[in-house]
């Protein structure tokens, strides 16, 4: 697992032992970003400056490729403690500066400030995507107009949400969903 473009291409990232923590692999997040990069709805100016929340954060690979390429800020909400000890060192290893919440993207605490493009990636299977929609929405963290780009097992259900569905691609067993705020 890698770092694939922009400033820190190629960093190497790690991720804790086990099956707990389920990295975005390099193809989807390259299709994701190329996804956004290219969409007549998006374009490289929701990336270049962006502040950027990053929940269920993982090991970070979503918001470290996004400030690679020229985010300004990142978040990352992530309560698992091993999944924490990987997301720091991986933040450290880039040398980036990023606001790290130990906590629930379900219970989120009120952001400094609300984020432009967030990347959501809850554990498969768990139906958390409509709660933590809500409950991010609801403490402020989603920017009027945001991007919200998914990533869900292809056997997941879509939470009824108000946001507006974008794009919707299937990329192995993952699922990329993407949504407007």
């Amino acid at each position: 697992m890698r770092i694939i473009a922009g400033k820190w291409k190629g960093k190497k990232l790690v991720a804790p032992p086990g099956e707990d923590t389920r990295p975005t692999s390099d193809r989807a997040r390259q299709a994701l970003f190329d996804m956004l990069w290219h969409a007549p709805w998006a374009g490289r100016e929701c990336v270049d400056g962006a502040i950027v929340l990053d929940a269920f954060a993982g090991t970070g690979t979503l918001g470290l490729e996004a400030l690679s390429r020229g985010a300004a800020k990142a978040a990352f909400i992530e309560k698992d403690r091993a999944a924490l000890v990987a997301l720091r060192a991986n933040i450290a290893n880039c040398g980036a500066e990023a606001q790290v919440i130990a906590g629930d993207a379900n219970k989120p605490p009120r952001p400094m400030q609300p984020a432009t493009l967030v990347f959501l990636d809850p554990p498969y299977g768990a139906g958390l995507l409509g709660p933590a929609l809500e409950a991010l929405d609801k403490a402020g963290w989603l920017a009027p107009g945001a991007l919200i780009c998914t990533e869900l097992d292809t056997k997941d259900p879509i939470p009824e949400t108000r946001f507006e569905t974008l794009d919707d691609r299937r990329h192995g067993k993952a699922r990329l969903l993407i949504l407007r705020g």
